[in-house]
């Protein structure tokens, strides 16, 4: 429409603009002529019709020009009108094939993306979306696929296709690979925000404490996670290395990775406790004998007063001496009651133990102070003491079977 206005109008103006000249020359009594020769040849016409033809040839030469323009630029025309029109399908191909993923037609999305990924825009979207698609549905080549053809199509987006890679590698629990893509991630972009934690949360669903323990502080001086994050993870990753060199039963790794946590993990009752059993399962129990009497000197817990019971000391009896300071204190607990019982049988001193687990099971019976005090009344010879305690043990433990069963049904 546009070209045909053009047109019009030129050819408007050029027909006003002869007939203006006709009718001015006409003015004239003597309008004159216009003579051309060349060589043996002369043309003679008069000054109206060579002006007038003169304008209209003018006008002719000019949409002849513009037509052979329009010629030479109608196969570039052609070619960008192709592609503008497979670009706007690519868009409605990516707009159908996320509305596809979003409603789970991830075949039918998959398919639709991949068609049009070569003519699009954003060809990266379409195959990072592919590949998300083709993952949930269980092909896992053809993810990889897709992937490897984004990163051909658009090679400057490394992090973007790796995180990708990443977040699929751990959705299907591919530890290994996604912990190779996040690291090599990394070496690109120290700083990284989503890099570092999908590294966090990789390292943290391959049990990787050591990795977790060296990326903390990273994850603190970027802020990736809150303050109260950070030392909640930091607390879990020094409790599990603390577990692990526990059933490795080395001592010596033990002690030093206590001596690496901060002093308010250490502070923690939990984590103490982790460290004073991992020593006693390693059986270094005596050298943390002392640290374990301080600590349950502060503040009293039934864990720790187990743990101390089960220390191999050098001393036994000054172990009993130690634990029965604190008898003032707690005088009707009934698991430190059993752990003096079992303190004094190592000591020697029956009479004591009998009756420490005889006023513990008064407070409290536990299977364990039952059969402490059942072995205490065989080795003395009272059989029938002995078998009622072991008796009074066994129905002890089978209902504390039942009521767990009860529990989860």
């Amino acid at each position: 429409m546009k070209n045909i206005m053009y047109f019009l109008g030129s050819l408007f103006i050029a027909l006003a603009a002869a007939f203006f000249a006709n009718k001015w020359l006409g003015g004239f009594e003597n309008p004159g002529y216009v003579l051309i020769g060349i060589g043996h040849w002369s043309l003679e016409t008069s000054l109206i019709v060579f002006v007038v033809s003169l304008i209209i040839g003018f006008f002719v030469f000019y949409l002849f020009f513009r037509f052979l323009g329009w010629l030479l630029r109608l196969p570039e025309q052609v070619k960008n009108r192709g592609k503008n029109i497979k670009f706007n399908r690519s868009q409605e191909a990516l707009i159908a094939g996320l509305v596809d993923s979003a409603e789970g037609n991830w075949e039918k999305a998959e398919k639709i993306l991949i068609k049009h990924a070569s003519h699009s825009g954003a060809p990266l979207i379409h195959y990072l979306t592919a590949a998300r698609a083709a993952q949930s549905r269980g092909a896992l080549d053809k993810r990889d696929e897709y992937l490897k053809q984004a990163a051909d199509q658009a090679p400057g987006s490394d992090v973007a296709i790796g995180l990708t890679q990443a977040e699929l590698h751990l959705s299907e629990k591919q530890f290994k690979q996604a912990l190779e893509t996040l690291t090599r991630l990394h070496t690109i972009d120290p700083t990284h925000a989503s890099v570092l934690k999908l590294l966090h949360q990789a390292y943290q669903q391959a049990g990787d404490w050591e990795g977790i323990r060296k990326l903390i502080p990273t994850l603190n001086t970027h802020k990736v996670l809150m303050e109260a994050e950070i030392k909640l993870l930091e607390t879990e990753a020094f409790s599990k290395l603390l577990k692990q060199a526990s059933a490795r039963g080395k001592a010596t790794e033990i002690e030093t990775l206590w001596s690496e946590i901060p002093d308010y993990i250490k502070n923690m009752k939990g984590v103490s406790a982790i460290y004073f059993a991992a020593m006693i399962n390693a059986g270094a129990g005596a050298k943390i004998e002392g640290g374990l009497a301080r600590a349950l000197s502060t503040t009293w817990d039934q864990t720790l007063v187990v743990l101390f019971g089960n220390v191999q000391s050098l001393d036994v009896a000054t172990q009993l001496e130690t634990a029965e300071q604190w008898l003032p204190m707690h005088p009707r607990d009934a698991v430190f009651l059993t752990v003096l019982g079992k303190l004094s049988v190592k000591c020697g001193n029956n009479q004591k133990a009998e009756s420490y687990l005889t006023k513990s099971i008064s407070i409290e019976p536990t299977v364990q102070a039952y059969q402490l005090l059942g072995d205490l009344l065989f080795v003395q010879g009272d059989k029938d003491k002995s078998s009622e305690c072991y008796k009074q043990g066994l129905e002890l433990a089978s209902s504390e079977i039942v009521s767990g069963i009860d529990a989860i049904y």
